[in-house]
């Protein structure tokens, strides 16, 4: 028998984590970053037909000290990646940043000197959204996604001690091998 059996019906329990959680979720304002094919699908969310007004993102910051998300849609040269990070060391924290496209992310198809390969050199990435160019859906289930890791994010102290075993444990991962169908490929040579 707990206190939820004593308490009256109506009366919500909660921690404060969880409800400065909710808050922080529901008021991200994205300061928009749009280089290339990919900002006219992330400026058609802003449209009556997808309306990111519903999930608490109707005012885009106009100067990123008023932002705390940045949508980084497009591919990145080399001339643009300085003033990329000035507008994310304006930002406040805590911040978040979506790479949205695949040459926001790697690059895409340009591999050359002019592009940065994957603004994750310049800035670090929260969220990577792939296609070419992705859906206004697809970036509505990234930034969905990011309400999600913003909601179960701890406060204080706690914060520091989670973000520490998260970088501890993508330390100690293995990386990838791709060893399936690699021994047929003597004979195809």
């Amino acid at each position: 028998m707990g206190i939820e059996e004593k308490l009256p019906s109506g009366v919500l329990l909660s921690t404060v984590e969880k409800v400065a959680g909710w808050a922080r979720a529901r008021s991200v304002w994205p300061a928009t970053f749009g280089l290339a094919c990919c900002a006219i699908e992330m400026m058609q969310t802003g449209g009556p037909r997808h309306d990111m007004a519903r999930f608490g993102m109707e005012k885009t910051g106009s100067t990123p000290r008023e932002a705390d998300l940045m949508i980084v849609a497009g591919r990145v040269s080399q001339k643009m990646a300085p003033v990329l990070r000035q507008i994310y060391d304006q930002m406040p924290e805590p911040k978040w940043v979506i790479s949205m496209g695949v040459c926001a992310s790697s690059g895409g198809m340009f591999n050359n000197y002019a592009i940065v390969q994957g603004v994750d050199h310049i800035v670090p990435v929260d969220i990577y959204l792939p296609g070419c160019p992705p859906r206004p859906e697809m970036l509505f289930d990234a930034i969905l996604k990011l309400h999600d890791k913003i909601m179960n994010m701890k406060l204080g102290p706690d914060r520091d001690r989670q973000i520490t075993e998260l970088e501890q444990a993508r330390l100690t991962m293995l990386p990838l091998r791709v060893t399936a169908g690699v021994d047929h490929l003597g004979s195809e040579l």
